[in-house]
């Protein structure tokens, strides 16, 4: 199977840039969120629909951005 419907954007979430990245397999749609520097995951989800997939992925980031410490810096 080759990836169908991919779709790449960078947005904020809970104060941080992310990228949302979306895709579909089959039937399955996936998302994942990654921070923009490093690049590491934060969330990946699938969903019946491109909506539901990233929804979920969106949800899981906020909550885990949202209890990330940020160093101030002088």
């Amino acid at each position: 199977m080759k990836p169908q419907n991919y779709s790449k954007r960078k947005i904020q979430v809970a104060g941080w840039e992310v990228n949302v990245t979306s895709y579909q397999l089959g039937d399955r749609h996936y998302c994942t969120v990654d921070n923009v520097s490093p690049g590491a995951w934060i969330a990946k989800t699938e969903g019946a629909t491109k909506e539901e997939a990233e929804k979920k992925a969106l949800e899981r980031a906020a909550e885990l951005l949202s209890k990330t410490r940020r160093l101030k810096v002088k």
